[in-house]
């Protein structure tokens, strides 16, 4: 009892220890934010650098709360956050199904490869243009673009996690008399949670680009066209503030992941 109780005590201390470390990496990173956006501002205010071409906190904010005030500013977020996630969903779900396909017909993995390699090589973004012509100027054209730009990357990684299970623990089900559709739900999909989990995170990140890039060209809502508008106008608080406000959406939709992630976790 005596050991159990000294490893329980120290475990406690280990626990705490984690913790601890978590803590001060976050008022680390939320001192240096600080201090970035302090030296901004006295920087702008001594004239060492152009507020017409930099802006300042304080105006990026100023415009922030008049945006938010007049109801305008929770318009194109609602937009463009609909679109992202909408781009995120179709994109992500859409190339995990057909990762499943490649994975259950070896033949067809063998035919779709190298069109699936040269998709992925191709540059999305420039090719947004075209897709919105074909797809067309509403959201149905920036959804598109978003999913484009995330689905061929999703069937590459999901692909290649689902062939790198342990062979062995197939050979074992198949010994029991497992068929294939056993062996990808009861092996397959579950022992890969974990990594459609962190794909999903990074398909973030590209169904934002997707749906920037498609605002720039057709939107005349969305944080995409609020940075556009801005950067026509030469108004770059305006556009300072569309990146603030983008970065902190794709935060937060990170931060959603990772919670569902640990919950995950948490019930293993």
């Amino acid at each position: 009892m005596k050991l159990n109780n000294n490893y329980s005590e120290g475990y406690a201390n280990y626990l705490k220890n984690i913790k601890r470390e978590k803590v001060k990496v976050l008022l680390i990173q939320i001192a240096l934010l600080v201090g970035i956006l302090v030296l901004w501002e006295i920087l702008a205010n001594a004239g060492i650098i152009q507020t017409f071409l930099f802006s300042k906190p304080s105006d990026i904010y100023k415009l922030f709360i008049k945006y938010i005030s007049n109801g305008e500013l929770m318009k194109h977020v609602g937009i463009s956050v609909y679109e992202t996630v909408l781009g995120l969903v179709i994109g992500t779900v859409l190339g995990i199904l057909v990762a499943i396909a490649l994975w259950w017909s070896e033949k067809l993995s063998k035919i779709l490869d190298p069109f699936l390699v040269v998709l992925n090589a191709l540059p999305k973004t420039a090719l947004a243009p075209i897709i919105i012509v074909w797809a067309g100027a509403g959201i149905q054209g920036i959804v598109v673009t978003a999913v484009t730009i995330s689905v061929v990357v999703t069937i590459l990684s999901a692909y290649n996690y689902f062939i790198n299970v342990d062979e062995e623990k197939i050979k074992m089900l198949k010994s029991f008399g497992a068929t294939k559709s056993q062996i990808l739900f009861k092996l397959i999909i579950p022992s890969n949670i974990g990594n459609l989990i962190n794909l999903t995170k990074i398909n973030i990140g590209m169904a934002w680009v997707g749906v920037i890039v498609g605002e720039f060209l057709v939107s005349r809502y969305g944080l995409g066209y609020l940075i556009v508008y801005g950067s026509q106008v030469f108004k770059l608080d305006l556009v300072m503030m569309g990146v603030f406000v983008l970065s902190f959406c794709a935060w937060i939709m990170y931060e959603i992941l990772n919670i569902a992630e640990k919950l995950y976790n948490s019930r293993k």
